[in-house]
């Protein structure tokens, strides 16, 4: 019975689209799998172009994660400690990068941040277009969503009770804000980071036209299985090997997130 219940009233015919639906996002994954050679796999993610990117990769998405948590934990708290509509207005804001085209992005990086563009005007002519900055910047654009609204939702999950009762009892707002209302938001913190960190490592569309392919300087690990797709760079073994890093740590992440959300262990 209780099998039944939860099972719902569902049509069973919904399974056959939902097999199928299953199938299209694991079975591509299965063949990238089956093409590793597991010969030299070991020797692929140790080349010196596969470790440059790789390299670069943990550099810029740790850097690109610290900006995210900076900047994302007070927007987060403004967000969710505003009314229904600045925070919906807010919130709109925020999601924009996440539905518009990464290419899209990176255009407007390069006309906001480029040498002829309103901060590059203000650098005196510098560019930070094409530089490692840039791809800072590109992964903070893309990585930084997804901090805020995993905070935001745990903001509002935890309330303000116990914050209106640390404040009775006569804690100051910065007391309150680092005894209570950050250690009850925590899962979303470690959530947040976490997704930031796999988006910023990810990141390909607006790191390619803000912050170009150059070896060692801006070809991250997307950047590199791209080229090596086209018929340079590294060798297409060792972008199927960076591929399948790729993988493991977007796997890694989720299990991570899991882990840290509320009733995960029930």
């Amino acid at each position: 019975m209780s099998d039944r219940r939860r099972g719902g009233f569902l049509p069973p015919v919904l399974a056959v689209p939902a097999v199928l639906g299953l199938a299209l996002l694991i079975v591509p994954l299965i063949a990238l799998v089956a093409r590793v050679e597991w010969s030299t796999l070991w020797s692929d993610i140790t080349s010196v172009e596969a470790l440059a990117a790789l390299r670069l990769s943990l550099q810029t998405a740790v850097a690109a994660t610290a900006c995210c948590v900076v900047l994302g934990i007070p927007l987060a708290l403004v967000i969710a400690r505003s009314g229904e509509r600045v925070a919906g207005v807010l919130r709109a804001v925020v999601t924009v990068p996440l539905v518009l085209p990464p290419m899209v992005g990176g255009v407007a990086l390069l006309y906001l941040f480029g040498r002829s563009g309103p901060l590059g005007a203000l650098l005196g002519g510098a560019s930070l277009a094409f530089t490692t900055t840039a791809v800072v910047i590109a992964q903070t654009f893309v990585a930084l969503p997804f901090l805020v609204l995993a905070l935001e939702g745990a903001l509002r999950t935890a309330g303000t009770r116990y914050e209106t009762v640390a404040s009775t009892l006569g804690a100051g707002r910065w007391r309150i804000l680092w005894r209570v209302t950050l250690p009850l938001a925590l899962p979303g913190i470690v959530a947040g980071v976490v997704l930031a960190f796999a988006r910023a490592l990810g990141e390909f569309g607006a790191t390619a036209l803000f912050a170009g392919n150059a070896p060692g300087v801006t070809q991250t690990m997307p950047l590199a299985i791209y080229t090596a797709f086209n018929g340079s760079g590294v060798g297409q073994g060792t972008a199927v090997a960076l591929s399948l890093l790729l993988l493991v740590t977007a796997v890694a992440v989720l299990l991570l997130v899991r882990g840290w959300r509320p009733g995960a262990t029930r």
